[in-house]
């Protein structure tokens, strides 16, 4: 392990409830009602939508392109589920091989859930996906500069800071800033592109 990964947060305890599975097609009307009864909430932090994308047709196509880029190996599209109910949404975009073995994590959850520590137990989950299942080696994560809830998140779960991308993203009707996060494999030893077997 390296020193600029640090050692991993303790989190020995795991929040009772919380799962994580790829999506699957079978989705489309549970995500619609969850993305309908979140759509405020969520605009300041995700990308503007049609109002298509919040019936159960427009979630029908978007699974079908989470689940074809699941199929080629280019991300990890998963659900939060809480005691079985759909709470949230948790992606590793992006997914990188060859010298680099890396993505982007990216997560909401509904504001019923928000505060009660699923979204950091959900991005601890994806993290033993990242650097177990797929063998990655780094797993990034960017939020608003203002999103301090997300980098408690992210802090909690052993990121740290690399820096500040400036009108980084398009948001809520205008160019945000945006604090680049990264996490280290716990068995990166500075050598190695994957993990022994």
């Amino acid at each position: 392990m390296t020193t600029l990964a640090g050692p991993p947060p303790r989190l020995d305890t795991r929040l009772p409830g919380v799962r994580l599975r790829v999506v699957q097609m079978a989705d489309a009307e549970a995500l619609a009602a969850l993305y309908r009864e979140n759509r405020d909430y969520l605009r300041p932090w995700e990308p503007e939508r049609d109002d298509a994308y919040f019936t159960v047709e427009g979630q029908r196509d978007n699974l079908h392109d989470l689940v074809g880029a699941y199929a080629t190996g280019e991300m990890w599209p998963g659900v939060v589920l809480v005691d079985g109910e759909m709470a949230g949404r948790i992606t590793l975009n992006n997914i990188l091989r060859g010298p680099l073995q890396s993505c982007f994590a990216g997560y909401w959850v509904a504001r019923a859930h928000a505060g009660n520590g699923v979204a950091t137990e959900a991005l601890r989950q994806a993290l033993d996906v990242a650097f177990g299942t797929l063998r990655l080696h780094r797993v990034e994560a960017f939020t608003r500069v203002d999103n301090h809830a997300s980098q408690r998140v992210l802090e909690r779960n052993g990121f740290t800071v690399v820096g500040t991308a400036r009108r980084h993203i398009h948001l809520d009707g205008r160019w945000h800033d945006e604090r680049l996060f990264e996490r280290l494999a716990p068995w990166d030893d500075g050598i190695a592109l994957v993990p022994q077997a």
